[in-house]
């Protein structure tokens, strides 16, 4: 985490310079802190920035000025309660200003503001307890994890060295020399590692990408917090043998959204090198996308957040811009973004039209169809346009599951991944973009995104 003197609050990711702004949500934010500090009337302020933040598609943010709204009334009720709700609302506007679509939906920061004025509100009301992916997956559809069929006695040999394992690592003290914990983790891996099958979405792959992820960042950042998510996973992950021994299919969904918004986090927050690979092909096969870059130095990381503030005062005062709704946009980067996606959606239009009219589904061109699907959906989520990310993220998943369920149309067919429906999502996604570069608010695409869902979330045939 990187942080600048001149904010309130740490940042956890890069601001973008280059990012949309919703201008309408910045200043109903502003006023309604205002208005919270002299104890006035809050709720038209958060109201206004709650429908600017939906009409943009910033699901996240939207949620997060939601609760805002529900639990600003408690303000009144002692000074520790009002310092609270003040900070988060601080913390928010200030991530908001950065328009950084990933930093909204992945954040700790904003996260742990976010459970905290839950927490608040479960003190007068029965509420359900957050989780980190209510934040980070919101809107998003999850493909569903699979749990092949072992061997009993197999399973059972596996399952007594994990819980061994396990054992050791959650009695292991402060003291514990290094060597003797790193040889633990080994053994876990190995026993994650035999228990992997080759569906790309088995849940054992996922979970090992997971948890080594995590330890290689505590590793190179002395990040407690992410050894501490490690070992709760460990410990998680034994509650799935057990189900899997008892011939369960799939693993628990809550479980897969948890564990996937954890592999998605610092890379989403901070990007990927290319020694990420094996972690970001993970993360693609379920449907989420990171930037490449190097993870620099603090130095180099001070200096480009420099030049960001530098880039994104010049914009705002130079440079032309275009409101799309309530999105207003650099003109140069929107430009950029209809030259990119343009060709991407024709390809996208033509391969699922040929698919729907042939009656076959060629698993190499879905492959390459959901991967123009994800160059769009980053695309439109670094310029802002939050409702074409999250339909292009979706269309390219549901892509994805095409070419790793079956080449033939009878087999597609029957798991549910219908070709038709991808078809009409890319023409769907095609009039959003039509509509952008008519200098229209791109609608939502809840229709299509709702139908991708359903075809990504059914559960495939599972043989054990």
């Amino acid at each position: 985490m990187t942080s600048r003197p001149d904010l309130p609050v740490p940042i956890e990711a890069l601001p973008n310079p280059r990012g949309g702004s919703v201008r309408l949500a910045e200043m109903a934010l502003t006023d309604a802190m205002h208005a919270f500090q002299r104890q006035g009337e809050i709720a038209p302020a958060l109201k206004r920035a709650i429908a600017a933040l939906h009409s943009a598609g910033w699901l996240p943010a939207q949620r997060f000025a939601e609760a805002l709204a529900l639990v600003a009334p408690l303000g009144d009720e002692s000074e520790g309660t009002h310092d609270r709700i003040a900070l988060a609302m601080s913390a928010f506007r200030a991530a908001v200003e950065r328009h950084n679509l990933r930093e909204l939906s992945c954040s700790t920061e904003l996260f742990d503001h976010y459970r905290g004025l839950h927490a608040l509100l479960a003190v007068h009301s029965r509420i359900a307890p957050v989780s980190y992916d209510d934040l980070a997956l919101a809107g998003r559809a999850i493909a569903p994890s699979t749990l092949r069929g072992v061997a009993p006695e197999r399973l059972a040999r596996v399952r007594a060295h994990y819980e061994a394992a396990l054992l050791a690592l959650l009695r292991a003290g402060a003291d514990q020399p290094q060597a003797d914990i790193d040889e633990t983790f080994s053994r876990l891996d190995a026993c994650l590692a035999e228990l992997t099958g080759p569906d790309p979405y088995d849940f054992w792959r996922l979970a090992s990408s997971t948890v080594r992820a995590l330890r290689e960042r505590a590793g190179r950042h002395a990040d407690l917090s992410s050894y501490a998510d490690a070992k709760r996973l460990y410990a998680r992950f034994n509650l799935v043998l057990a189900d899997q021994a008892h011939a369960s299919s799939f693993a628990p969904r809550s479980l897969v959204r948890a564990t996937l918004a954890l592999l998605w986090r610092d890379f989403a927050l901070y990007g990927a090198t290319p020694e990420d690979a094996e972690h970001v092909d993970v993360l693609r096969d379920y449907g989420l996308t990171v930037a490449w870059h190097v993870a620099a130095t603090p130095a180099s990381e001070a200096a480009w957040e420099q030049g960001a503030a530098q880039a994104s005062e010049e914009s705002t005062r130079d440079a032309v811009t275009r409101d799309l709704g309530v999105l207003r946009v650099n003109a140069a980067a929107y430009e950029d973004f209809l030259q990119s996606a343009e060709a991407s959606i024709e390809g996208l239009v033509e391969r699922g039209t040929q698919a729907s009219e042939t009656g076959t589904v060629d698993s190499a061109a879905a492959l390459h169809a959901a991967n123009a699907s994800h160059r769009l959906g980053a695309a439109a989520c670094a310029l802002g346009l939050g409702h074409v990310s999250l339909l292009a993220d979706t269309l390219g998943l549901a892509w994805r599951r095409v070419a790793h369920q079956g080449e033939g149309a009878a087999e597609s067919d029957a798991r549910g991944l219908d070709a038709s429906i991808p078809e009409r999502a890319a023409q769907t996604l095609r009039s959003m973009l039509h509509q952008a570069a008519a200098g229209i608010a791109p609608s939502e695409g809840r229709a299509s995104i709702a139908a991708l869902t359903a075809m990504i979330e059914r559960p495939p045939a599972v043989t054990r």
